[in-house]
């Protein structure tokens, strides 16, 4: 609708309208949160998530309706129809720029329970957000690597306790849980210095699904493989609220949660190896999907 625009003022608009939703939403979110807080009883905690992941979806439908006025995009997407808001899944996705968030909330609104994403515990420090995030039981994690864990042994395990908790939170409600599996942004230098043998993705990590299939894999109906291309040059998140992204392609693959997926990844080696073995197969399915998807087959 305002493609006549220049792209830096489409830009500068689409961030500042979606800026001011935010800071609107943010109001009866906190109010939300406060009571949630203060009254520790189940029934209103209850309360208190159904109305805070219906203002989450507000949020994600003004952005959604945001986008529709200032951007221009040709949207190209398979699977959805088999999808259902009643259904605990597992999203895994490869990750081509931070605009992919956006893409996701796009695809996913309404379609399934509300996204929640696996935060580094940093980002509880952003305006407005963390609270928000932290009010949605968004889980905040610290992950501790190797090096660290061989000077501090004692902290070993607090990875898998902090899922465990995060992901307790998520059995009254059905939840989606969000990972990108390969732990960063794709780009052709992260490509090359990984040594990736894929020729559109990076390796992927089993880390992350390890844990949540660990401590809640049972209770996981679904898991939603997702697919996202974005055909022309540009991608960036910058580059898409300009309106300099035409097209995004995407495809949803529903799979089912087998006993090859269940097991205790902190503990288990075989289960580990197994995990890995099943992404990278995921991985090389998706790779060349991928270049299928770029040529608009």
């Amino acid at each position: 609708m305002l493609g006549f625009l220049p792209g830096p003022l489409r830009g500068v608009l689409t961030l500042s309208l979606m800026i001011l939703n935010t800071l609107v939403l943010g109001v009866p979110v906190f109010v939300v949160a406060l009571v949630k807080f203060l009254v520790p009883l189940q029934a209103v905690r209850t309360v208190c998530n159904r109305l805070l992941n219906w203002l989450a979806t507000l949020w994600i439908s003004t952005n959604n309706g945001i986008l529709a006025i200032t951007t221009q995009i040709r949207w190209h997407v398979e699977g959805l129809e088999a999808l259902s808001t009643q259904e605990w899944y597992l999203v895994l996705s490869n990750h081509r720029s931070w605009a992919d968030i956006l893409v996701l909330q796009k695809l996913m609104n309404r379609r399934i329970p509300l996204l929640k994403f696996f935060l580094k515990q940093q980002l509880i420090w952003v305006p407005i957000l963390g609270l928000s995030w932290w009010a949605l039981d968004y889980p905040f994690m610290k992950r501790h690597s190797k090096s660290y864990l061989a000077k501090h042994p004692e902290m070993k395990g607090k990875d898998m306790e902090t899922t465990r908790k995060a992901c307790e939170k998520f059995r009254t409600l059905p939840v989606s849980i969000m990972n990108f599996v390969e732990g960063t942004r794709f780009t052709k230098e992260k490509h090359q210095r990984s040594n990736s043998p894929f020729r559109n993705l990076l390796k992927p990590k089993a880390g992350g699904v390890g844990y949540v299939l660990t401590a809640m894999g049972e209770q996981l109906h679904r898991v939603l493989d997702v697919t996202i291309v974005y055909p022309g040059a540009s991608r960036s998140f910058w580059e898409f609220l300009c309106g300099q992204v035409m097209d995004v392609r995407a495809h949803v693959r529903v799979l089912p949660i087998t006993e090859e997926l269940l097991g205790n990844y902190e503990e288990d080696n075989a289960y580990r190896a197994r995990l890995q073995k099943w992404l990278n197969e995921l991985w090389t399915e998706k790779d060349a999907r991928i270049e299928q998807m770029m040529l608009g087959s």
